[in-house]
């Protein structure tokens, strides 16, 4: 499994609805070859459910596991940086022999050909309409048959699907949103043993002063609280340790 935020030891993956459907949603694109999207605001834990997909793939027999090609690009990326990338990935070597773009994307039209792949563009976001335009060209391509999943933070659908030819192309997509705040309390119990036990009405009180739904926030206030129980000799959260980290996290307040 992939590591969690800030390493924390004995935190348990959650079973949540989002989590679940990042799985379903990454087998359909696979089993036809299709685009997809999954995004979301940060903290929300899209980043931790597709790299636990990912590697839940090693699990597939050989002749239905894809080779998983993971690109991420620093802010406004060209065609040519991700032509490049793309094709270090599918080969293993370094530079391109051709400095040609066209001759590029010919030898990745020939690479996407088989064997089956599952391609997954990081912080997709930060994508321009002309290195979308390329990826579909190339997904798109009678040759080529792979799996293309896009995953991005604040305003990776708006950049999207501004995109008339990638909108029409999406099969599955999938927004990430904050924790139902009803639900907070026995995941949090499932989530860390320091919860066991605790009311609800002292979970809710941390959703709202800190947590507000976000996994990150969450496993943020789970390590500062599980090292102070640690320190105490207790074995479980109270009003105290609740305090006592807020005091430790800016009193709290958490916009």
């Amino acid at each position: 499994m992939p590591r969690h935020f800030v390493d924390l030891d004995g935190a348990a993956a959650l079973p949540t609805g989002h989590f679940q459907m990042t799985a379903r949603i990454v087998a359909d694109l696979v089993q036809h070859a299709a685009t997809g999207v999954i995004h979301g605001s940060a903290g929300t834990g899209k980043t931790f459910a597709v790299e636990s997909t990912l590697e839940g793939l090693d699990a597939l027999p050989p002749q239905k596991r894809p080779r998983v090609c993971l690109l991420t690009f620093p802010s406004r990326p060209t065609m040519r940086l991700i032509a490049d990338q793309l094709h270090s990935q599918l080969t293993g070597t370094e530079t391109p022999t051709s400095r040609n773009r066209f001759d590029l994307t010919t030898k990745l039209t020939g690479l996407l050909a088989a064997p089956m792949r599952l391609v997954v563009v990081d912080e997709a976001q930060r994508l321009n309409g002309d290195c979308i335009e390329l990826l579909r060209h190339l997904h798109d391509h009678p040759a080529t048959r792979f799996a293309l999943l896009y995953v991005g933070g604040d305003g990776c659908w708006e950049v999207l699907s501004r995109e008339p030819m990638l909108r029409s192309r999406v099969f599955r997509r999938l927004p990430f949103s904050p924790l139902d705040s009803a639900k907070v309390p026995a995941l949090m119990r499932r989530y860390h043993p320091i919860y066991r036990d605790v009311a609800d009405e002292l979970l809710h009180e941390v959703d709202a002063s800190y947590g507000h739904g976000t996994m990150r926030d969450w496993a943020v206030f789970t390590q500062t609280a599980a090292s102070l129980c640690a320190d105490a000799g207790r074995t479980r959260v109270d009003e105290a340790i609740t305090h006592n980290a807020y005091a430790l996290l800016g009193g709290g307040l958490h916009d």
